[in-house]
Protein backbone atom coordinates (compact mmCIF):
# COMPACT_ATOMS: atom_id res chain seq x y z
CA UNK A 1 0.00 0.00 0.00
CA UNK A 2 1.40 3.37 -0.96
CA UNK A 3 1.52 6.21 1.53
CA UNK A 4 -0.20 9.47 0.78
CA UNK A 5 0.13 12.89 2.30
CA UNK A 6 -3.34 12.91 3.88
CA UNK A 7 -3.72 9.77 5.99
CA UNK A 8 -0.89 7.87 7.59
CA UNK A 9 -1.66 4.16 7.84
CA UNK A 10 -1.29 4.18 11.64
CA UNK A 11 -3.94 6.90 11.97
CA UNK A 12 -6.72 5.25 9.95
CA UNK A 13 -10.04 4.83 11.70
CA UNK A 14 -11.45 1.39 12.41
CA UNK A 15 -14.86 2.82 13.31
CA UNK A 16 -17.83 0.79 12.02
CA UNK A 17 -19.89 4.01 11.79
CA UNK A 18 -21.11 4.75 8.26
CA UNK A 19 -21.53 8.45 9.09
CA UNK A 20 -17.89 8.70 10.22
CA UNK A 21 -16.73 7.03 7.00
CA UNK A 22 -18.91 9.28 4.82
CA UNK A 23 -17.78 12.43 6.62
CA UNK A 24 -14.12 11.39 6.29
CA UNK A 25 -14.60 10.70 2.57
CA UNK A 26 -16.38 14.04 2.14
CA UNK A 27 -13.60 15.94 3.90
CA UNK A 28 -10.96 14.14 1.83
CA UNK A 29 -12.67 14.78 -1.51
CA UNK A 30 -13.38 18.38 -0.52
CA UNK A 31 -9.66 18.90 0.21
CA UNK A 32 -8.71 17.47 -3.18
CA UNK A 33 -11.33 19.40 -5.13
CA UNK A 34 -10.46 22.61 -3.22
CA UNK A 35 -6.84 22.15 -4.31
CA UNK A 36 -7.96 21.69 -7.91
CA UNK A 37 -10.08 24.86 -7.71
CA UNK A 38 -7.31 27.12 -6.31
CA UNK A 39 -6.68 28.87 -9.68
CA UNK A 40 -10.33 30.04 -9.69
CA UNK A 41 -10.27 31.57 -6.21
CA UNK A 42 -13.32 29.44 -5.30
CA UNK A 43 -13.73 26.57 -2.91
CA UNK A 44 -15.60 23.58 -4.30
CA UNK A 45 -18.63 24.40 -2.13
CA UNK A 46 -18.81 27.88 -3.67
CA UNK A 47 -18.40 26.48 -7.18
CA UNK A 48 -21.19 23.99 -6.50
CA UNK A 49 -23.56 26.76 -5.39
CA UNK A 50 -22.75 28.88 -8.46
CA UNK A 51 -23.16 25.87 -10.75
CA UNK A 52 -26.53 25.04 -9.22
CA UNK A 53 -27.66 28.63 -9.75
CA UNK A 54 -26.50 28.46 -13.35
CA UNK A 55 -28.57 25.30 -13.92
CA UNK A 56 -31.62 27.06 -12.43
CA UNK A 57 -31.11 30.47 -14.05
CA UNK A 58 -34.49 30.37 -15.84
CA UNK A 59 -36.27 30.18 -12.47
CA UNK A 60 -33.84 31.27 -9.72
CA UNK A 61 -34.51 29.76 -6.30
CA UNK A 62 -34.86 31.69 -3.05
CA UNK A 63 -32.29 31.13 -0.29
CA UNK A 64 -34.67 28.67 1.40
CA UNK A 65 -35.30 26.78 -1.84
CA UNK A 66 -31.57 26.69 -2.61
CA UNK A 67 -30.85 25.34 0.88
CA UNK A 68 -33.36 22.56 0.26
CA UNK A 69 -31.91 21.80 -3.18
CA UNK A 70 -28.40 21.58 -1.71
CA UNK A 71 -29.49 19.71 1.44
CA UNK A 72 -27.97 22.45 3.60
CA UNK A 73 -29.05 24.34 6.67
CA UNK A 74 -30.24 27.79 5.65
CA UNK A 75 -27.80 29.50 8.04
CA UNK A 76 -24.84 27.53 6.64
CA UNK A 77 -25.89 28.42 3.12
CA UNK A 78 -26.10 32.07 4.17
CA UNK A 79 -22.45 31.94 5.25
CA UNK A 80 -21.53 30.46 1.86
CA UNK A 81 -23.56 33.07 -0.03
CA UNK A 82 -22.16 36.14 1.76
CA UNK A 83 -18.71 36.15 0.08
CA UNK A 84 -20.28 35.26 -3.28
CA UNK A 85 -22.58 38.30 -2.98
CA UNK A 86 -19.74 40.51 -1.71
CA UNK A 87 -17.59 39.52 -4.70
CA UNK A 88 -20.43 40.21 -7.12
CA UNK A 89 -21.05 36.62 -8.26
CA UNK A 90 -24.66 36.48 -7.05
CA UNK A 91 -27.48 38.93 -6.50
CA UNK A 92 -30.06 38.55 -3.75
CA UNK A 93 -32.78 40.43 -5.55
CA UNK A 94 -36.53 40.79 -5.59
CA UNK A 95 -38.96 38.90 -7.77
CA UNK A 96 -40.80 41.30 -10.11
CA UNK A 97 -43.94 39.14 -9.99
CA UNK A 98 -43.92 38.57 -6.21
CA UNK A 99 -42.17 41.24 -4.13
CA UNK A 100 -42.01 38.93 -1.09
CA UNK A 101 -39.89 36.41 -2.99
CA UNK A 102 -36.10 37.02 -2.97
CA UNK A 103 -34.47 34.85 -5.63
CA UNK A 104 -30.73 34.22 -5.71
CA UNK A 105 -29.46 35.07 -9.17
CA UNK A 106 -26.12 34.44 -10.80
CA UNK A 107 -24.58 37.67 -12.11
CA UNK A 108 -22.52 38.01 -15.29
CA UNK A 109 -19.38 37.80 -13.12
CA UNK A 110 -20.81 34.65 -11.51
CA UNK A 111 -21.51 33.07 -14.91
CA UNK A 112 -17.94 33.89 -15.98
CA UNK A 113 -16.61 32.35 -12.75
CA UNK A 114 -18.58 29.13 -13.35
CA UNK A 115 -17.33 28.97 -16.92
CA UNK A 116 -13.72 29.46 -15.78
CA UNK A 117 -14.06 26.98 -12.93
CA UNK A 118 -15.69 24.24 -14.97
CA UNK A 119 -12.40 23.02 -16.49
CA UNK A 120 -10.76 22.73 -13.05
CA UNK A 121 -13.79 20.90 -11.69
CA UNK A 122 -13.82 18.62 -14.76
CA UNK A 123 -10.15 17.78 -14.24
CA UNK A 124 -10.78 16.83 -10.61
CA UNK A 125 -13.86 14.86 -11.65
CA UNK A 126 -11.84 12.91 -14.23
CA UNK A 127 -9.37 11.99 -11.50
CA UNK A 128 -12.26 10.75 -9.34
CA UNK A 129 -13.54 8.70 -12.29
CA UNK A 130 -10.07 7.26 -12.80
CA UNK A 131 -9.77 6.36 -9.10
CA UNK A 132 -13.25 4.86 -8.73
CA UNK A 133 -13.98 3.68 -12.24
CA UNK A 134 -16.94 4.83 -14.34
CA UNK A 135 -19.45 2.28 -13.08
CA UNK A 136 -18.55 2.59 -9.40
CA UNK A 137 -18.70 6.39 -9.63
CA UNK A 138 -22.23 6.23 -11.09
CA UNK A 139 -23.36 3.77 -8.40
CA UNK A 140 -21.78 5.86 -5.63
CA UNK A 141 -23.38 9.09 -6.88
CA UNK A 142 -26.79 7.41 -7.16
CA UNK A 143 -26.47 5.92 -3.66
CA UNK A 144 -25.45 9.24 -2.15
CA UNK A 145 -28.27 11.11 -3.95
CA UNK A 146 -30.74 8.46 -2.72
CA UNK A 147 -29.55 9.02 0.85
CA UNK A 148 -29.67 12.82 0.53
CA UNK A 149 -33.09 12.93 -1.14
CA UNK A 150 -34.98 10.01 0.41
CA UNK A 151 -38.27 11.08 2.00
CA UNK A 152 -38.37 7.72 3.85
CA UNK A 153 -35.00 8.06 5.57
CA UNK A 154 -36.14 10.45 8.34
CA UNK A 155 -39.09 8.14 9.06
CA UNK A 156 -36.72 5.19 9.53
CA UNK A 157 -34.82 7.10 12.23
CA UNK A 158 -37.92 8.05 14.24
Amino acid sequence: MTENRYVKRSFRSDSPCIVAAMRAATRRLTQLYDEAMVPTGLRITQFHVLSELERRSADPPTVGELAEILTMERSALGQTLRPLARDGFIDLGHDKRDGRRRPVRLTKAGKDKVLRGRRYWASAHKKSEHFLGDHQLVVLRETLRDIAESPQLPEIFQ
